[in-house]
């Protein structure tokens, strides 16, 4: 790991089962983020955010999450994290179609979605303002003396020019609480390379102007994100204090669907990321290791499918927000803005 160093992972990181857990993880966001952009097209949903490319990231820091015990502060490219963390395919579906099933009654923007049980908190499209709920969060838990308890938050690298994600690394440090930043760089702050936004190779080397440790993995790698989350959250639970990583990465379609990338960069740049797809390299690794086969590959993607397709089917089918319910939750007590 590079510029920084972090003791090793428990030994859950060789365990093959969350190995297979990963890929399954991985499979479910590439089907659910194919199935986001065909619903946005046919219009029964209003926008899309794609993660190809950050499944392994995202892959990685789900499974480091304590279930039952930590928070997750996540920004709006986020299917893949709070699936590892929990949040079932029925609740991520329900607030694509904005239902009235929703955690939300609907009104949140798709992929906004909130766990309360999970511990995986309600966020905002505005950057970076989770970074600061994240360490205000595990400030309470420095307090409370909840020593086995660790505030993860996630971020692009767009948010690192952000004022609040500078205040955020400052207080963590200073503070001394446990939260795990993670930085998914996939080099695109929607249509702005990483080159115009800081003269920095690598994001966790700002880590240090802050006396944070910092350290850089490769984002194509769900173990090798895993080990460094699931190091950097050891380190905090037994008072280490905050870390920063980064975990480096590709965007490989449009910031959104409202979005067209072809404006800002050549196609030739993204095929040639493509190479690097964490899906067909984490199969083939698990493959060489006799972990599965193809043939269980294979399987596993046609049992994912169906899933998603049985469960948009299923949300498609149930009701919207009425719209007598439009101004409930807004104020307190009863309100009739048309009088």
């Amino acid at each position: 790991m590079e510029p920084g160093a972090l003791t090793a992972a428990p030994a859950r990181a060789k365990d093959p089962a969350l190995w297979l857990a990963m890929l399954r993880n991985m499979l479910l966001q590439r089907a659910v983020d194919t199935r986001g952009f065909q619903l946005n097209r046919q219009g029964k949903i209003p926008i899309a955010m794609g993660s190809e490319g950050h499944e392994a990231v995202q892959a990685g820091t789900g499974f480091a999450f304590e279930r039952g015990r930590d928070s997750l502060w996540v920004y709006y490219r986020n299917t893949g994290i709070v699936l590892a963390a929990g949040l079932t395919l029925e609740s991520l579906f329900r607030s694509q179609f904005a239902r009235a099933t929703d955690t939300s009654g609907g009104r949140q923007i798709i992929n906004h979605v909130s766990d309360r049980a999970l511990g995986i908190a309600s966020l905002s499209s505005i950057i970076a303002t989770q970074c600061t709920h994240a360490v205000g969060a595990a400030y309470a838990y420095k307090l409370r003396r909840e020593n086995d308890r660790v505030a993860i938050c996630t971020f692009g690298e767009g948010a690192t020019s952000e004022g609040e994600w500078h205040e955020a690394m400052n207080f963590a440090t200073v503070l001394h609480v446990p939260v795990v930043f993670v930085c998914e760089n996939n080099r695109w702050a929607i249509s702005t390379p990483q080159r115009k936004q800081m003269h920095n190779e690598h994001i966790a080397d700002r880590a240090a102007g802050y006396g944070m440790q910092g350290v850089t993995v490769d984002g194509f790698d769900p173990i090798a994100v895993y080990d460094a989350v699931r190091a950097a959250r050891t380190k905090a639970v037994n008072g280490g204090g905050p870390t920063l990583v980064e975990a480096k990465c590709y965007r490989f379609l449009s910031h959104t669907t409202d979005d067209d990338d072809r404006t800002y960069r050549p196609r030739e740049d993204v095929e040639k990321e493509r190479t690097n797809d964490p899906l067909p390299r984490f199969e083939a690794r698990l493959i060489e290791l006799g972990v599965i086969d193809r043939a269980g590959v294979d399987e596993l993607r046609a049992t994912i499918l169906a899933e998603v397709n049985a469960m948009t089917d299923r949300i498609e089918g149930e009701p919207s927000p009425a719209g007598a319910d439009l101004y409930g939750n807004v104020y307190e007590g009863p309100h009739e803005p048309w009088r």
